[in-house]
């Protein structure tokens, strides 16, 4: 079985605050780098324990979030968006995608660091289904046939993608404690106001992500049809609202693809308003 993870940062256990932890300027970057790549090696670990035997991962944190000398020497490693970006490397040879240190999506109450793409964002939506960055891959993936089989993140991620995609296997690491309800503030001020988690010691998530990883390669190779996705027709039409960035103000863009949610995802934003 050939596999691909999507990784990202802000959803890791240990993760504690955006600017400090997962920007290269700030002060616990490489710590933050050694927790997502050791959360993905766990995920790699229990994917192969299930049965897989290819694993590609993606670096799907904007500065950069795996170390590859830590990485796990059974796995190779894209770093650098390919043309166009979506789906990232995936193509019907895969049977599966798994998602590691994935948050959820902007405007999601007890979550942390949320935000979507980058914190200039209210909500995505195709065909009226809100969607974050798991959202976007997994409808590619769809598009594709390839199944959505493992959420690994923040709790509140964990419960998207158990909505978006059933059959998933989630593994939550972290809680967050704060409501949303924030669409008047600003982008910087929306980046600050979602900081505040309970986290899973990192040692323990690294079991947990293991053991959930196994559960879903496995549940893949016996039953690959237990994983499944929204029911969702052409053409599709994704909706977008902006907040307030620097001297950029809010606004909503729309765009409509008549048959791919592939193009769709590599549309630029059309600004309606």
């Amino acid at each position: 079985m050939k596999i691909l993870i999507m990784t990202d940062m802000e959803g890791c256990a240990g993760i504690l605050t955006h600017d400090d932890w997962v920007r290269p300027t700030g002060r616990y970057y490489a710590q933050g780098q050694r927790l997502l790549t050791e959360e993905t090696n766990a995920a790699i670990r229990g994917l192969m324990d299930g049965g897989a035997t290819e694993i590609l991962v993606v670096d799907g944190h904007g500065a950069g979030g795996i170390d590859p000398e830590l990485l796990d020497e059974r796995a190779q490693l894209l770093r650098g968006a390919p043309s166009p970006a979506w789906p990232w490397g995936l193509d019907k040879s895969f049977h599966g995608v798994g998602f590691v240190g994935q948050h959820a999506k902007a405007g999601t109450p007890n979550s942390h660091i949320t935000h979507t793409q980058w914190f200039d964002h209210i909500d995505m939506a195709v065909n009226g289904v809100s969607i974050g960055e798991y959202g976007q891959l997994a409808l590619c993936a769809m598009e594709l046939g390839v199944p959505t089989i493992l959420a690994c993140g923040e709790e509140a991620l964990a419960r998207e993608a158990a909505a978006l995609t059933p059959g998933v296997v989630t593994v939550a690491v972290k809680r967050g404690l704060l409501p949303d309800g924030l669409d008047a503030l600003d982008a910087d001020a929306y980046r600050n106001a979602k900081l505040s988690a309970i986290h899973l010691a990192p040692t323990r998530v690294r079991r947990l992500i293991a053991e959930g990883a196994k559960t879903a390669a496995r549940r893949l190779a016996a039953d690959p049809h237990s994983f499944r996705y929204p029911q969702l027709s052409p053409p599709y039409t994704r909706a977008v609202r902006l907040r307030k960035m620097g001297d950029t103000p809010a606004y909503a863009a729309r765009d409509t693809h008549p048959d791919s949610l592939i193009a769709l995802a590599n549309m630029p934003y059309t600004r309606i308003l």
